[in-house]
């Protein structure tokens, strides 16, 4: 049998239960968290990189947390409306957003006005992953019109203006302005057509109702080895691992500098607590860490991080500058 000491009396255990009684709401809700499932707000439509990597690391944090780390889709406006609601939202982490190189790297220089301010009304927990984009066009039209190299597309796209219709993800997406700054580049034209996400502008380029897209090499890796659409170029500095084979735009064309990598990373609603921030970063962290993930990811030429809050607010930071200069150069803009 177990005996405590007689200088443990009812006086200070009184005081301890006092004194816990007084502890912050605050306090309890964060040691508490989560009681309840955490919904992971993706700002574009399902089948996209976007929900592919937020769909791959949910079940790991729902694991490691005990509780269901749902998807939610709310695609439009280029991100803009799935970031909106995440910035409205109570900051007690149950409302998480993906964010994406356009929500929180562009949009700020591309939008006249933007429902949300990416770095004050946020939290950043993670870079998930970065991705390169991949030029992509039809195959069926590749075949008829001979395009089998970036500098076939450009000769055939000089050769026909105001033919050629340049499919996206959306307003303000790395694959807008990808292509954006392709057109700038080589002086040919193209009409922006934005959709709702990379599934339906993906099922229209393979339909053959879209000529090009300068999609997440993730997204359009199964469509390329699906044969329904044929891959000219990656859009990063360097050459993907998951497709070597694939020259980069500027080694292809001679464009120098050209270079429009995407990437993807969770954030909170400003006002989260600081070690719901932590703990969901270590989380995601271990995920992307093991084994399984990384083999997952390499397959779609995702590239994972995992880094810490600090690192993450500072490349959102370093982004934002690099894209408004991209998009001042293009003279892309969004009203």
């Amino acid at each position: 049998m177990v005996h405590f000491s007689s200088r443990f009396t009812r006086r200070p255990v009184l005081g301890i239960a006092a004194a816990l009684l007084l502890a912050s709401p605050a306090s309890w809700a964060q040691t508490a968290w989560p009681n309840k499932p955490v919904k992971i707000v993706v700002p574009f439509a399902p089948g996209g990189t976007t929900d592919i990597l937020a769909r791959a690391i949910a079940p790991d944090l729902s694991k490691a947390f005990g509780q269901q780390f749902v998807i939610e889709n709310k695609g439009g406006a280029g991100g803009n409306l799935g970031a909106e609601i995440v910035s409205k939202a109570a900051g007690d982490g149950y409302t998480l957003l993906m964010g994406t190189v356009g929500t929180h790297g562009i949009n700020r220089a591309l939008y006249a006005k933007l429902p949300y301010d990416p770095f004050k009304d946020f939290a950043p927990i993670t870079l998930v992953a970065g991705v390169p984009n991949v030029m992509v066009i039809n195959a069926e039209k590749a075949v008829a019109n001979k395009i089998n190299t970036v500098n076939d597309f450009i000769k055939y796209a000089k050769a026909n203006p105001g033919k050629l219709n340049m499919a996206s993800s959306g307003n303000g997406t790395s694959i807008h302005l990808a292509g954006e700054l392709f057109k700038s580049q080589t002086g040919i034209f193209m009409a922006h057509i934005p959709y709702r996400g990379s599934s339906p502008a993906l099922l229209d380029l393979s339909g053959g109702n879209m000529d090009v897209m300068f999609d997440n090499l993730p997204s359009a890796i199964p469509l390329i080895k699906g044969g329904k659409l044929k891959a000219l170029a990656v859009t990063s500095a360097q050459r993907s691992a998951a497709m070597p084979e694939l020259p980069t735009v500027e080694e292809a064309a001679g464009l120098k500098g050209f270079e429009a990598s995407s990437w993807f990373g969770l954030l909170a609603p400003a006002g989260t607590p600081a070690d719901v921030v932590s703990r969901i970063q270590q989380e995601v962290a271990k995920s992307l860490a093991t084994p399984a993930m990384k083999e997952r990811l390499a397959t779609l030429g995702a590239i994972p991080s995992g880094n810490t809050p600090a690192q993450f607010a500072a490349l959102i930071e370093a982004e934002h500058k690099k894209w408004a200069d991209v998009v001042k150069a293009s003279g892309a803009k969004v009203d």
